[in-house]
């Protein structure tokens, strides 16, 4: 894969625990090993600092060794990896993060997430537990979780005391999950988004996007990244094409207006992409 020259940085915003986090973060997700490891070294060299891998993307690995190549010092660069479902329980949890820190061969984590609450499962309080355990002993900087509603948060929290630093959770502007991102702001919960320019492409095909992409000199993906942005949100974007990669951090040198702002809070909500996380059986 053809490295392209550094265009910018993500802003970095503080976590609940006093962690920063670059709020923009490049996604390895159907990645294979090797194509990951590709994508994550020219991730780094366009400008990115956040790398988001999970075990059930298979492709620790390779981010792991873009990460040890690459010529930042580490403490520059920030990685988040996931639980995979079958891994969760107390003790089940500890065995699979140092598999994951294997794979990854870094002595600290600085995001670790449990990927799905997967309630009919009934293990996810027993693996916050385990979380918590592992950020107490120093081996994570910061702990959240992924796709949980409010009542797999409300019951992690009455149970240890700990508010996860980060909610990830499918979010789009015709999927904008306004009522969740705003209860875990009140929490101190920041929103990540996965898929946050939605999928299919069909997001970007919007008059409104293209509207207000012309008037600020941007592309429809500017656009929806900024969105992302202004809500406070920390997105995940990816792709495979190194001008696009570095393109998508060309959003940090303007801002969208209040009424645009609304225009697009006012879109029809279709519906999520994604799996539901009440119904999801994967790793049961």
């Amino acid at each position: 894969m053809e490295l392209v020259p550094r265009i910018a940085s993500a802003p970095l915003i503080f976590l609940n625990d006093g962690v920063q986090i670059p709020q923009l973060g490049f996604g390895v997700w159907k990645l294979d090993d090797a194509q990951a490891y590709e994508a994550a070294k020219a991730a780094l060299a366009a400008g990115y600092r956040h790398i988001d891998t999970a075990v059930s993307y298979g492709n620790e690995a390779g981010v792991g060794r873009a990460v040890a190549e690459s010529e930042l010092p580490r403490e520059r660069i920030f990685i988040t990896t996931k639980l995979w479902n079958t891994d969760q329980g107390f003790d089940s949890t500890l065995r699979a993060f140092d598999v994951s820190m294997q794979r990854l061969g870094l002595e600290t984590l600085d995001l670790y997430l449990i990927h799905w609450a997967i309630p009919k499962k009934g293990a996810y309080r027993e693996t916050w537990k385990a979380f918590v355990r592992l950020k107490q002993e120093g081996r994570v900087r910061s702990i959240g979780v992924s796709n949980f509603n409010v009542e797999h948060l409300t019951n992690i929290m009455d149970d240890t005391g700990v508010v996860p630093s980060v909610n990830q959770i499918e979010v789009h502007p015709d999927f904008n999950q306004a009522n969740l991102s705003k209860w875990c702001h009140q929490q101190g919960i920041i929103t990540a988004s996965w898929s946050p320019l939605g999928q299919g492409g069909e997001l970007l095909k919007m008059p409104l996007f293209a509207e207000i992409a012309q008037r600020h000199g941007k592309t429809p993906a500017h656009v929806i990244l900024r969105w992302h942005l202004q809500n406070g949100h920390v997105p995940i974007s990816r792709s495979t094409n190194t001008q696009r990669m570095a393109a998508n951090l060309d959003i940090f040198n303007f801002e969208l207006s209040s009424d645009e702002l609304e225009a697009i809070a006012q879109l029809k909500q279709t519906g999520r992409l994604g799996p539901d996380p009440e119904t999801i059986e994967m790793g049961l």
